[in-house]
């Protein structure tokens, strides 16, 4: 299985703006959600401003008829 994923760079309550950039991603570029999310803390989770997180979202291609747009 594929997976989208963003690295987020300070602290994990302010992570929406990156969740849903990666959301944006997922569907601009012809995907979809294929469950659950997971945050991958890389680095100094009590570090405020300093932490590091990788958002991973599991993804698959969107099935598109031929002759029809996504």
């Amino acid at each position: 299985m594929e997976a989208a994923t963003l690295v987020h760079k300070g602290p994990a309550d302010q992570a929406i703006p990156s969740v849903q950039a990666l959301a944006r991603w997922i569907d601009a570029n012809g995907y979809t959600s294929m469950g659950p999310a997971r945050e991958v803390t890389l680095s100094c989770p009590h570090c405020g401003d300093h932490a590091v997180t990788e958002l991973q979202e599991p993804i698959a291609r969107r099935w598109v008829r031929p002759g029809h747009s996504p």
